[in-house]
């Protein structure tokens, strides 16, 4: 039986990463590969409509092999769609020595026969898309212990009705509006959170304040995320609004896991300290989130034409799932405490109202995380191209959610009916909390 080339295992392994990777924030991009050996380099992803349009510029190019006449039209760019992938992938399969220039399933764009003489090797052309479809943009290397150098500019773009380019991918076109739409429900909410802590001053706590802050900030990062997809979407570049979209991101992020752990721990309106094992949390998951954060933008301003970016997506992928794990064990400490706390305190009713809640709360962060980090990866995996603004539709939607949700669990009130009990209501807790219904 025939082993499958590496070739094979990380041609498809960066088709699979960029289904949940967002692609880099501009379609026009400018690189340079210097002394690349790789077979085949991954530059883009993009969704084109019937009047796509790609533009590929190369220049300062150099290739150094060991065979003294490399023949240059083995080294090429080359688009190949999704549907096409793995009639590619059988072909490279049966073969180990097949150069996917050769195949039928991809669509040609040129090789290194067409530059022009050295000493300034450079070739610029520009192809309709007259086929609608997704396509990954490649350079593929079929000389072996051959290296290549050269600069590289892309401009992908479909062309709107009136005549205007459009740098968004066809799947991708409706986010400045969508970002937009949430950026104003979140000023609403946080206007009306901050008149609710204004009614209630009497009552307001430090971790209401830190939470009046996140919306501040998640609002600002949509904002930015709009004004970055609409420079992308009518220039081609964000134009600097992709640096304001990071530090806001990396600031809502580490807020918001921030406001989980202290929100799970009681901080503030049960307790005015942390516990040494609930700062321990929040010291491992801050710097983790800081490391996720860089492997974010690395992800996003760079793309997988970089030889470490594979890399980067499973450092972002793992800290994810370790702050994403970390986050929930305040919430469990605090159940397990608050129900030993109620067999000695004599304030069963209280007790239990508090254990309501804790335990309300770690089945929403839990149903949150879920969708964020699987349902939404399925929605971008099973997606048309056309749609794939539906993930991020829903996840924006689920995000709105569980903060409204979260902000009404914990709201500053006089008489919160999770807290507000009565004496007469001490005997049936008392015996609700005889059973095991708050047992993780």
């Amino acid at each position: 039986m025939t082993k499958t080339p590496l070739t094979v295992v990380a041609f498809f392994f960066l088709l699979l990463l960029l289904t949940v990777i967002p692609p880099s924030t501009a379609e026009i991009k400018s690189l340079a590969i210097s002394n690349d050996a790789r077979p085949m380099i991954l530059f883009e992803k993009f969704g084109f409509t019937h009047t796509g349009h790609v533009t590929v510029s190369v220049s300062s190019v150099s290739v150094a092999s060991s065979d003294p006449n490399p023949d240059p039209s083995r080294l090429g760019f080359f688009l190949l769609s999704e549907e096409s992938l793995l009639q590619v992938l059988l072909e490279i399969q049966q073969n180990s020595r097949f150069c996917v220039l050769d195949s039928h399933y991809v669509t040609h764009l040129f090789t290194f026969r067409d530059l022009s003489p050295p000493p300034n090797s450079r070739f610029n052309q520009s192809y309709p898309v007259t086929s609608p479809n997704e396509y990954s943009l490649f350079f593929a290397n079929c000389v072996p212990e051959t290296k290549v150098s050269m600069a590289v500019r892309t401009e992908m773009y479909n062309k709107d009705p009136n005549g205007s380019k459009d740098y968004l991918p066809a799947g991708s076109t409706q986010l400045p509006s969508l970002y937009s739409f949430f950026f104003l429900s979140y000023v609403a909410f946080l206007t009306y959170w901050s008149y609710t802590c204004w009614t209630n001053k009497r009552v307001v706590h430090r971790i209401h304040l830190l939470m009046a802050g996140l919306l501040l900030i998640k609002s600002l990062n949509l904002i930015c995320a709009a004004e970055d997809k609409h420079y992308v979407k009518i220039t081609g570049t964000p134009h600097g609004w992709d640096i304001l979209f990071y530090i806001f991101q990396f600031i809502r992020v580490v807020l918001l896991f921030t406001v989980i752990i202290l929100i799970g721990t009681g901080w503030s309106f049960l307790k005015p300290f942390l516990q040494e094992k609930e700062k321990n949390v929040l010291i491992i998951v801050i710097p983790l989130q800081v490391l996720a954060n860089i492997a974010s933008i690395v992800i996003g301003e760079t793309g997988p034409f970089i030889k470490d970016w594979v890399t980067w997506n499973q450092v972002f992928l793992l800290v994810d799932i370790i702050c994403c794990c970390a986050i929930i064990f305040p919430i469990v400490w605090s159940i397990r405490s608050l129900r030993e706390t109620s067999k000695t305190d004599g304030k069963a009713a209280r007790n239990l109202s508090k254990l309501t809640l804790f335990r309300q709360f770690y089945i929403v962060v839990i149903g949150y995380l879920y969708f964020t980090r699987i349902v939404v990866f399925a929605l971008k995996t099973i997606a048309a191209y056309k749609y794939q603004w539906v993930s991020f539709a829903a996840e924006e939607i689920v995000s709105l959610v569980f903060y409204v949700i979260m902000f009404y669990m914990f709201r500053p009130e006089e008489k919160n009916e999770y807290f507000a009990v009565d004496d007469d209501e001490e005997e049936a807790a008392a015996l609700a909390l005889r059973d095991d219904e708050f047992e993780l």
